[in-house]
């Protein structure tokens, strides 16, 4: 089981993400933009940083990458896609995934600790973590603040989209616990499919206890579980029918 890490000029979380797949028993090889194959890959991870310096917006350049071609129709055949931070930023550019991420509330570069509730464990990505669990990520961002137009919001409400949302350590919801005023606080998000799923806080960065949470891990964990079952799906053999005589 392949995880590629798609990585390009100005990113800077692509070994993190490499170490936290392999620190899970999978196997991780870096993706650069250039290349336009995703040949024995099973699973891609759109890593973190500030692809092409950020210029015009944030994923703006980065959607335009000869392997985003790939990215698009490995995302459309149902493999599992993730985006961190900047990753989330370039999803959304193609359209992967709904909405936009605007300027954080206050304008302001935020580095810090935050907060996030799982709603949703039926996913790729989350399966390994509890329903109602709170985690503690880290995130640093400018660009994180998501917002959606009414009618695209009810539309992701109502098919249960939001995999996760900022909230405060005993799981309550406010703008003091929301740390860049992305509407219904929302923290991760996944497509209709469920196979594609953006968040601006850094699951790579928390791995074990040492780093002060090892929330992150059980991401990676979750992903590793995912693909375990697409193989065994894959690799069983319809039983063989015999007529009665």
């Amino acid at each position: 089981m392949r995880v590629g890490v798609v990585y390009y000029p100005g990113s800077n979380c692509e070994q993190d993400a490499v170490y936290a797949c392999r620190l899970v028993g999978l196997d991780a090889e870096l993706v650069w933009h250039k290349q336009e194959s995703l040949d024995g890959c099973d699973a891609l991870i759109l890593a973190g940083g500030f692809s092409y310096g950020d210029h015009l917006r944030c994923g703006a350049i980065a959607q335009f990458s000869p392997v985003m071609k790939q990215v698009e129709r490995f995302a459309s055949d149902g493999g599992p896609v993730l985006g961190i931070c900047n990753g989330f930023q370039i999803l959304v550019e193609m359209g992967l995934l709904p909405g936009a991420l605007l300027a954080n509330d206050g304008l302001k570069f935020r580095c810090q600790d935050t907060r996030m509730q799982v709603e949703k464990t039926d996913s790729p990505f989350t399966n390994a973590y509890a329903e109602g669990q709170i985690l503690r990520l880290n995130m640093a961002h400018y660009e994180g603040n998501y917002f959606a137009d009414e009618a695209t919001l009810a539309d992701i409400e109502q098919h249960q989209q939001v995999v996760m949302r900022f909230c405060g350590p005993n799981g309550e919801r406010g703008a003091e616990h929301n740390p860049n005023g992305s509407i219904n606080d929302i923290a991760a998000l996944r497509n209709r499919a469920g196979n594609v799923m953006g968040l601006m806080p850094h699951p790579e960065r928390v791995l074990t206890p040492e780093l002060g949470s090892a929330d992150g891990r059980l991401m990676f964990e979750s992903l590793r579980v995912a693909l375990t079952g697409m193989a065994s799906a894959e690799n069983t053999e319809p039983l063989e029918v015999i007529a009665d005589v």
